[in-house]
């Protein structure tokens, strides 16, 4: 694809991404590899989701529907923890560590799966990009070719790689309905795509904000820390995550009208997140909601709301609560001069000194 104008990667692959979806669940089916992978992991009871700044965060959500979904334990920590800190892991036998990095070559989790398999304790890995390192040293391996990117940062990747592992956990809990529930979020996907650009991007020539805040609870808190993420990377803005309620514990002092906040209300939690929107909206803040379905009070509360109005399971929708974020990062940038599908000091892979590699990189997020 030529690249024509700035972010034109980042906003071709934000679209894309009912089709992406779509594709790879059709290519994991037909190579039945979630079954087989259950076959041979499911009966493991603890379960360590590990990898690298969007990866990590994909990582979070990822261990939230797992326990959910199949009842067992799975928590997630970044790979550095693991290098630097490894008592605190306190990873046994019976524990399946699974390794996310969107390129399969990022350093600090290929150092973490060597260490495993030195300890021969069987590893899951997950990536986009075929016939790279991670592929060959864990034991078995969820490839998405159709989700790898040209852009820097990470969109289509990270909701293809966090449906997958979704699906991998409803399938070792035969949550049918969970399975079914995803494969019927495309026309809903496909309705925000078609409608959200022209209006985040209004929404953004509205106003010049210095901070972002984003909000979620539960397996949504994962989802928020992506949200400020593509935020800082696509448009080189101060981005910050906290849990909804945690919000009033002090960071709420920084509401102001130069900073946006944006709540991802969940329906499990909707009652008392609902009570946090309208108290900053009372202190004067701007925000910027997302949520399944929305009642008045909601939409009284929020400057910019976005209705996902998809049926199942709410942990199945998790990734519509992303393509706003993603767009509001794109065109935030892309008014204050920059390209998204280049960020200052970033690269698409990060490749530490000692790892051979032609991309020099000090950057952490994949």
């Amino acid at each position: 694809m030529a690249k024509s104008s700035p972010g034109a990667f980042a906003l071709s692959e934000i679209l894309s991404q009912p089709l992406c979806w779509r594709t790879c669940f059709s290519e994991l089916r037909d190579n039945r590899t979630l079954s087989r992978i259950a076959e041979q992991l499911g009966g493991k009871r603890n379960w360590l989701f590990v990898g690298c700044g969007s990866s990590f965060y994909v990582a979070l959500s990822a261990a939230s529907t797992l326990t959910a979904l199949t009842g067992m334990p799975a928590r997630a920590v970044p790979a550095s923890e693991i290098l630097l800190f490894p008592r605190l892991t306190l990873v046994g036998d019976d524990c399946i560590p699974v390794l996310i990095s969107r390129s399969g070559r990022t350093s600090e989790v290929l150092k973490v799966a060597e260490a495993f398999r030195e300890r021969n304790i069987a590893t899951l890995g997950i990536s986009c990009a075929p016939n790279q390192t991670l592929e060959k040293l864990v034991s078995s391996a969820i490839v998405l070719p159709a989700a790898d990117e040209q852009s820097t940062v990470m969109t289509r990747s990270f909701t293809s790689m966090l449906m997958a592992l979704q699906a991998l956990a409803a399938t070792m809990g035969r949550q049918e309905d969970f399975l079914e529930s995803q494969r019927a979020l495309n026309p809903c996907a496909g309705r925000l795509i078609e409608e959200l650009p022209n209006h985040v991007e209004e929404f953004v020539s509205r106003h010049a904000f210095a901070d972002y805040v984003c909000l979620g609870q539960g397996a949504l808190y994962g989802i928020a820390c992506e949200s400020a993420l593509k935020l800082t990377e696509m448009s080189v803005s101060y981005g910050q995550s906290f849990h909804t309620l945690e919000f009033r514990h002090g960071p709420k002092s920084i509401v102001s009208q130069q900073t946006l906040i944006m709540f991802l209300l969940s329906e499990s939690g909707y009652k008392a997140e609902l009570e946090v929107l309208e108290e900053i909206k009372e202190l004067g803040g701007i925000t910027f909601v997302v949520t399944n379905r929305a009642e008045d009070r909601a939409r009284r509360a929020a400057d910019f709301m976005v209705e996902l109005g998809a049926d199942g399971p709410e942990l199945a929708r998790l990734p519509l609560y992303l393509p706003a974020q993603q767009l509001l990062g794109l065109y935030t940038g892309i008014k204050k001069g920059l390209d998204p599908d280049r960020p200052r000091h970033l690269s698409r892979v990060v490749v530490l000194e000692d790892e051979p590699s032609s991309e020099a990189s000090e950057h952490a997020a994949i």
